[in-house]
């Protein structure tokens, strides 16, 4: 298919240069198409595709619109009124999920998390009671903060499977729980290095407690008000179980702290 387009929009030429004289494919052909000039770089597409090119997209280590560039050109594209065709090959999604042992038949692929703690310590806390496999991208230079946030959120004991560099050389594909993870991940600088997928197993189903609308209620009142008058409130408006409110403002309190 590289061979075969008229025009080859890549996430870094450099990169995709390689690629092409591996194969004996002229890399005078490239265009430049990443997070930062999409929006242009479509606009220029779309006017090859109307004089009858082919254009063939590539990103670096993923799949094109994926937590990738190209979402932006397939949008725009297909609002010009051209086909888009998807060429299947390599997704760390799924590759990481095949090979996690994670056995829950849901999953739930998130994407990058936020950059600031705080902000993604907010996201983890919207998800902890999802019970499907949860899957996000991380990056090298976050990974530690990532997984110290999903400890403090999740607990100790929820597994977790790091997959780094998938189908590159230095693949490695690691599972312990979360209480064991940033271990694994000091015990050795190259397991902190690579583009990652973590994996984090689903909650469990708990047959008491409180409901997750009882518990957003709780979430929302705690940043807000004190943790006494919160519980209180919380009871009024949904009619819970006082005890069980007050356990877990506690540990939702112990979890921001």
């Amino acid at each position: 298919m590289l061979a075969s387009a008229d025009t080859v929009a890549a996430e870094d030429t450099r990169n995709t240069s390689h690629l092409l004289t591996h194969y004996g494919i002229s890399a005078n052909r490239l265009l430049a198409l990443h997070q930062h000039n999409e929006r242009g770089a479509a606009e220029k597409i779309i006017a090859l595709l109307q004089q009858g090119q082919s254009i063939a997209l590539v990103t670096d280590a993923g799949t094109p619109a994926v937590s990738d560039p190209g979402a932006v050109l397939v949008e725009m594209v297909r609002e010009a009124g051209f086909r888009v065709i998807p060429i299947p090959g390599a997704s760390a999604v799924v590759a990481a999920l095949s090979a996690s042992g994670l056995t829950k038949p849901h999953a739930l692929f998130y994407g990058f998390l936020p950059n600031k703690s705080a902000a993604r310590r907010t996201v983890l806390q919207e998800l902890i009671e999802h019970p499907y496999t949860l899957v996000f991208y991380e990056a090298p230079h976050r990974i530690l903060e990532s997984v110290a946030d999903l400890q403090a959120v999740f607990g100790d004991q929820r597994e977790v499977v790091l997959a780094r560099e998938i189908t590159k050389l230095f693949e490695n594909i690691h599972r312990c729980t979360l209480g064991e993870a940033m271990a694994w991940l000091n015990s050795d600088p190259n397991n902190q290095r690579g583009e990652f997928v973590v994996l984090v197993a689903g909650a469990e189903a708990k047959p008491d407690g409180l409901s997750s609308e009882v518990e957003k209620t709780l979430v929302l009142l705690l940043e807000e008000l004190p943790l006494k008058h919160a519980v209180q409130l919380a009871v009024k408006i949904t009619g819970g179980n006082k005890n069980e409110l007050y356990q877990r403002a506690l540990e939702l309190k112990a979890v921001q702290d």
